[in-house]
Order: structure tokens, then C-alpha cells, then sequence
């Protein structure tokens, strides 16, 4: 008799943690209130963008990262500056823990001369030199041997910098990402692979769209570093990813690092979220790694009228964001960029 091999579940996604029996991350109320600062102000910053998009302030696509800001924020918060880092079109909320400025964030979504990369990029593809962010990208793992490039430089100029590349479980069926890896692997590079694993490649579940839901057991047929844990505390992140950057800095190896976390809103503004249940959302909301936050900062000692002078400065800076955004001017027309005229 043949024994039927279970190869991935058949639910939606629940509560249950990656790490059930996991301890409680010991920090301080001045190491958690900048993360759950730079968290908040992601948070208000895409709620920002969403109401604009609603208004047709913002065109094309806008994917929002409300649910999963503990990720981006305590992985870059454990990187040095000089760190490159490369994510998807998700991309907002890394920008801004990179250290890009709100303003000209709001200022590219909405398509003006003030923006990031002067209105021409849009919400998928912000970029910053300056700050060591090598962009947003629009295509599903096809950043990933971009960001094995950057580690790739990295090692050749033997700089000491570390690549994060962020990605979504959908991304690890894709080409890209096994080619990415199996170099990444294969040439010892100084990156961390992150995936932010939200729980639906675009409208479709888990369990529909990976046959092992392990991401991070990708790792093991290339001898590469892996680990895998619960994305609600930033703290955690932070610590985790940590480790994995030391790796790469100390070593030249990567690590593959998968993040359990869930997006609170559709795949973009276009998408109603209908195939998720109202009761799905609300489980994983009462894990909302804000809230969580912000209640640990209490337990710390943080008084009532510290959180509300942050949260109120917070609020100061999307307004000003968003009308810096409004009055500033359009973007030029893409020629001028593309092509030269001869004199």
C-alpha cells in the first residue's frame, strides 16, 4: 500500500505561530519607541496614500505594507547605513526606514518633479542612492539577482557592506529567486534574503501556491543559513536579522530568512481583499505588530503624554508630506530624460 505524502494544508491562514512557545524579547523603552516611531509613521503614511489614491490623487498601482512594518523597520534597523538594500514594489516603508524622507516619498507616488526619483518612478520604484536603497522593483523575484549583484560587489570590493533583499513567498517560485540564491550560495555573498511571507501571492493563499510552505527550507539544498519566525515584534525582527547580518559581515555567507507576517489590506488598491474572510483579517489584526508595540512601551514605563507627543509629531510629518506632495510641480515629460538632442 502507497502512503499518501502530505505535501501543504488545505486552510486559510490562521493565529498560529511560527515559534508558539516563543519568550518575550527583552528590550528598553528607548530601543522600542524609535521603531514603534518609524512603524507608526509608515503606518499613517500609506493610510496617507490610500486616501489619496481614493481621490485619484496617485495613479497607476499602490501596494501598501500596513500589517507587515515590523519586518522592513527591524531588519533595517539592524543594518548600518552604508547596508544596501533592494525590495519589491512594497516598497514605501523600506524607503523610509532606509531614511528616506517622507516628503519626497509622497511626492513620487504622486507623480511630482519633487519626488524621489523626480515623479518618473512611482510607488514601485523608489530609489536612493544616498541612502544605499537600490530600489523597488516591479517584477515578481526578479530583484533577487539584482540584490546578489549588489553582494556580489560588495565582496569583490571588499567593502564590509551587507545587501538585505526583501521579497514575498510568491517571488520563491520564481526563476529569479533560485537563480539569485543558487549564486548567493555558490559565491559566499554578503547578503541576507528576506522573506516577507504575508500569506498570499497576490490574491492567492499559501497553500494554493506552495507545495511546502517553508520557504526558508529552500536553504538547505544549497548549504545556506536559514531561519524562520514570527514577524509581529519589531524587537525580534530586529534581533534576528541581526544575527544574519553578522553572518554575512563576518563570514561572507548568506542567510535565508523567512518572516511570517499578513497584510492587512488587498494586494493593491485595485484588490477588494474578497477572497479573505472578515474573521481571517480581524485574528491576525489582534497580532498587529503596532498595537503590540505600543502596549510593550507601556509595560516599559513610556507615560501617556510621551506616546502622544510622538504620535502627534508623527502627524505633523505625514501632513506636511502630503502637502508638500500636493503643491509641488508635475513631473517633466519622460523625453528629456531618454534622449539628447544633437547641437
Amino acid at each position: 500500500m502507497v502512503r499518501a505524502v502530505v505535501t501543504a494544508t488545505t486552510t486559510t491562514p490562521d493565529s498560529k505561530r511560527v515559534e508558539p512557545d516563543e519568550a518575550v524579547v527583552e528590550t528598553t523603552a528607548a530601543e522600542l519607541a524609535p521603531l514603534y516611531r518609524q512603524m507608526l509613521a509608515i503606518r499613517r503614511m500609506e493610510e496617507a496614500a490610500a486616501k489619496a489614491y481614493s481621490q485619484g490623487k496617485i495613479g497607476g498601482f499602490l501596494h501598501l505594507v500596513i500589517g507587515q512594518e515590523a519586518v522592513c523597520v527591524g531588519a533595517i534597523a539592524a543594518a548600518a547605513h552604508d547596508d544596501y538594500a533592494v525590495a519589491t514594489y512594497r516598497e514605501h516603508g523600506h524607503a523610509y526606514a532606509k531614511g528616506v524622507a517622507m516628503r519626497p516619498i509622497m511626492a513620487e507616488l504622486y507623480g511630482k518633479k519633487t519626488g524621489l526619483v523626480k515623479g518618473l518612478g512611482g510607488s514601485m520604484h523608489l530609489f536612493s542612492k544616498e541612502h544605499n536603497f537600490l530600489g523597488g522593483y516591479g517584477i515578481v523575484g526578479g530583484h533577487v539577482p539584482i540584490a546578489a549583484g549588489a553582494a556580489f560587489a560588495s565582496k569583490y570590493r571588499n567593502d564590509g557592506r551587507v545587501t538585505l533583499c526583501f521579497f514575498g513567498e510568491g517571488a520563491s517560485t520564481i526563476g529569479g529567486f533560485a537563480e539569485g540564491v543558487a549564486l548567493a550560495a555558490l559565491w559566499k555573498l554578503p547578503i541576507v534574503l528576506i522573506c516577507e511571507n504575508n500569506q498570499y501571492s497576490m490574491g492567492t493563499p499559501l497553500y494554493r501556491s506552495l507545495a511546502v510552505e517553508d520557504v526558508s527550507l529552500r536553504a538547505l539544498s544549497h548549504g545556506m543559513a536559514r531561519d524562520r519566525f514570527d514577524g509581529d515584534d519589531v524587537v525580534k525582527v530586529k534581533r534576528r536579522i541581526a544575527e544574519a547580518i553578522d553572518r554575512a559581515r563576518t563570514t561572507g555567507e548568506p542567510t535565508l530568512v523567512e518572516v511570517v507576517t499578513y497584510r492587512f489590506r488587498g494586494h493593491s488598491m485595485s484588490d477588494p481583499g474578497l477572497y479573505r474572510t472578515k474573521d481571517e483579517v480581524e485574528e491576525w489584526k489582534r497580532r498587529d505588530p503596532l498595537s503590540r508595540s505600543r502596549a510593550r512601551l507601556v509595560e516599559l514605563g513610556m507615560r501617556d503624554d510621551e506616546l502622544a507627543t510622538l504620535e502627534a509629531e508623527v502627524k505633523v510629518e505625514v501632513d506636511d508630506a502630503v502637502k508638500f506632495a500636493e503643491e509641488s510641480p508635475p513631473a517633466d515629460e519622460y523625453l528629456p530624460y531618454v534622449t539628447k538632442e544633437e547641437s
